[in-house]
């Protein structure tokens, strides 16, 4: 797949998807000021460029604990005992298939991977630890925090547009 170029049209588009995906495109159109049809053709092409991964609904905890519990969300920390790069790889395709984790982000200094990762319960968790963590032999140190309170979260990106670098004078 070519990669495409975006402008600030596209920029716009961007910004408004991701603060309201369920925006008709006629909303969208009239929000980045352009008219419906490129509107949608230009959204397509943002979808199938890769600019767009997918659309999701950002679920309430509060409002769903009464039917599902509030479950446990834990913040952790792996240090690997060996980093290469094929064992690097290998944990991060290993965390990426399991359902529980929600985020996974390579870090550098300290521990080599950060998780964010939501279960049912301790003994669910304790399940996650075992599969995940305890039964690999390269994992030297697991450091886990686990959230009583999600006061903010958010999954937007900061897209305005960086301004060019001012002309040279003679």
């Amino acid at each position: 797949m070519e990669q495409i170029g975006i402008d600030e049209v596209d920029i716009r588009l961007l910004d408004q998807l991701q603060q309201d995906a369920s925006l008709s495109n006629l909303e969208l159109a009239e929000r980045v000021h352009t008219s419906p049809p490129t509107c949608l053709r230009r959204v397509k092409r943002l979808r199938d460029g890769g600019f767009i991964e997918r659309q999701i609904a950002v679920l309430s905890a509060d409002k769903l604990a009464p039917a599902l519990g509030h479950g446990l969300c834990a913040i952790v920390e792996i240090t690997l005992d060996r980093q290469g790069a094929e064992l690097l790889e290998a944990f991060e395709r290993r965390v990426m298939a399991d359902e529980a984790v929600q985020q996974c982000y390579r870090v550098s200094p300290g521990p080599d991977f950060v998780l964010v990762v939501h279960v049912l319960d301790m003994p669910d968790y304790a399940a996650l630890v075992q599969r995940l963590f305890t039964s690999d032999a390269n994992v030297r140190n697991v450091k886990a925090f686990f959230s009583v309170k999600r006061s903010k979260f958010g999954a937007n990106l900061p897209i305005k547009r960086r301004r060019p670098p001012a002309a040279a004078s003679d």
